[in-house]
């Protein structure tokens, strides 16, 4: 007995020491993601935790079939353009002011971001929303040429911005040599290094502080949105993706979380933090005038018709609507109805047509139908002239093709993905997860509320240095077993813990969407950790609202669940 003990102690450190090192790694990313995600297969089998057969099959579950149905989705929407139809018909919609531009950009963005990937999202609404800044800029720059025209009969106006701009500069050096405690000195100093930085892009000075700050605004706000509307659904980011197969794969008498239980917790969630985004970045870098906002029927200014003008031109190019968008929107409606009426909760889903079989059809059932769907609709046909003249068809193209599915197909995040299942499988099999729960349960003592708002902030912190999908695969092994022990609703901390793995929004490298903003020159680091930790804060708190109103009935958060486990360890509910 003694022996087994000691044996099981042995594996639960050979596990430990197996997570350390690929926590390790993903942190610094020493290796690749992917290539540390490996790992597992390679050190599991060599420490006896599991075998090479067993850990093998972790890597590839249900999640994986749902990625490929969503990816053969995004693949048609992207080839047919149907996403930037639908971007600039939002803007369109809500207006050209300043504050409704940015809040029209900020929307069509989350919408886009919850069926597309975050990074595809913002790498197609970037150049859109730079061409809209660079427009604006110009043609103002243009209006105040033709006005200084009239007062002073001529102007050059090139000689007028190289006098602005060594005026500038000039101002910037005085600064430098006298250096000034405070914002404004920082501001200064990083006001240079940006400039210099657009120029090298597009070439444009910013004419005025304003302009400046509105080209930072715009940026923001595309990068924040785009992570903002990936919670809304399941398949919105891969953080939703890996929390839904861990949470099945551990409860599987649970069936409480699928596409439409997520999307009702999480779309109120996503709506207030957006808009107090928006309302929060409006006034840090613009200032918020409600009662500008609020006119109606004012006449347009010259930068409020620059960008109706822009938008205008840019849905023009766009054409009339062709068939192959339309067919993609059809099969986008239908993957998303199907889903929502699978099993909705409140009433009998479509899944109880095969009632003999509960639980075998899940939402990656609809992706792969819907999936298949894009390889067998025809887009066009494919003709070819006859010797004597006649055009005939011979074959057709399909919606999308193999080749063009695989170059859309994040490989890594699946492997990624793969290599979190199999740590999970790895803790439970040496009994590491036992421990954690067990050494953890201590926090039982504390107020459930403290313990939630303790694991978000730890989240939040951690996913700003290490990759979301690392972050979120790497903790749910650990807070699963201490919502066990400590006898609180495993979702209790699972779902706000899921939700802040996806506030990185401090420092350009914490995601690629914030990556790509960062590329256009416009921001700085201070820029973005100022506008990011307003929006971390809010986030936070708008989860911990939400976990304590709308959620607690939908999931009877305050009654511990017959599905989860129930943990000996002296910890009384």
């Amino acid at each position: 007995m003694k022996e087994l003990e000691t044996l099981k102690n042995v594996k639960e450190a050979e596990c430990a020491y197996v997570l350390f090192i690929v926590a390790t790694f993903w942190i610094t990313e020493t290796l690749p993601l992917s290539v540390t995600a490996l790992l597992p297969a390679l050190m599991f089998p060599l420490f006896g935790i599991m075998s090479s057969k067993a850990v093998a099959s972790s890597y590839f579950k249900d999640f994986h079939l749902l990625l490929i149905g969503v990816i053969c989705l995004a693949t048609s929407i992207e080839k047919w353009n149907l996403h930037k139809r639908i971007a600039l018909r939002m803007v369109m919609m809500v207006g050209v002011n300043p504050a409704w531009l940015t809040l029209g950009f900020m929307s069509s963005t989350a919408f886009l971001s919850m069926w597309l990937s975050n990074t595809s999202t913002t790498a197609m609404v970037m150049p859109i929303v730079e061409a809209v800044a660079q427009q604006i800029i110009s043609a103002e720059a243009e209006v105040e040429a033709t006005q200084m025209t009239n007062c002073s009969g001529s102007t050059n106006l090139g000689l007028e911005m190289d006098e602005c701009v060594s005026e500038h500069e000039t101002n910037e050096k005085k600064e430098k040599a006298k250096p000034v405690t405070g914002h404004s000195n920082d501001a200064g100093k990083t006001s240079s290094k940006l400039e210099s930085g657009k120029n090298a892009v597009t070439g444009t000075k910013y004419r005025t502080k304003k302009d400046h700050m509105m080209c930072k605004l715009m940026c923001l706000c595309i990068t924040y949105s785009s992570t903002i509307g990936g919670l809304t659904t399941l398949t919105g980011t891969s953080t939703n993706l890996i929390f839904a197969e861990h949470f099945n794969m551990r409860y599987p008498e649970c069936r409480c979380i699928n596409f439409g239980s997520w999307f009702l917790l999480s779309f109120p969630a996503a709506i207030i933090i957006l808009l107090l985004s928006w309302v929060w970045l409006q006034w840090l870098f613009l200032g918020f005038n409600f009662k500008e906002m609020l006119k109606c029927g004012k006449t347009k200014t010259v930068r409020e018709k620059a960008c109706a003008e822009v938008i205008k031109q840019e849905y023009k190019k766009l054409g009339p609507i062709r068939y192959q968008e339309i067919v993609t929107l059809i099969l986008f409606v239908v993957m998303a109805l199907l889903w929502f009426s699978r099993d909705p909760g409140f009433v009998s889903g479509w899944s109880a047509l095969f009632s003999e079989y509960p639980g075998f059809a899940t939402d990656s059932t609809v992706a792969l139908l819907v999936g298949l769907l894009f390889f067998l609709i025809p887009a066009k046909k494919l003709t070819k002239t006859t010797p004597t003249g006649e055009i005939v068809a011979f074959d057709y193209s399909p919606l999308i093709t193999w080749k063009e599915f695989q170059s859309f197909m994040p490989w890594d995040i699946a492997v990624l993905v793969g290599g979190g299942f199999a740590l999970a499988d790895g803790c439970e099999k040496s009994g590491l997860s036992e421990w954690i729960g067990n050494k953890l349960s201590p926090l039982g003592s504390l107020p459930v509320w403290l313990i939630i708002l303790i694991s978000s902030l730890l989240v939040t912190s951690l996913t700003e240095v290490a990759s979301n999908p690392a972050t979120i695969t790497l903790l749910l092994p650990i807070l699963s077993p201490l919502a066990e022990a400590i006898h609180v609703n495993p979702l209790y901390i699972l779902i706000p813990s899921t939700l802040c793995t996806s506030f990185a929004f401090l420092l350009p490298v914490a995601n690629p969407p914030n990556a790509i903003v960062f590329s256009y020159g416009h921001l700085n680091v201070m820029d973005m950790v100022k506008a990011g930790l307003g929006i971390n804060i809010v986030g936070v708190a708008v989860v911990m609202l939400g976990m304590f109103t709308w959620i607690v009935p939908m999931f009877d958060l305050h009654t511990y669940p017959s599905w989860a486990p129930t943990v000996n360890n002296g910890t009384m509910p």
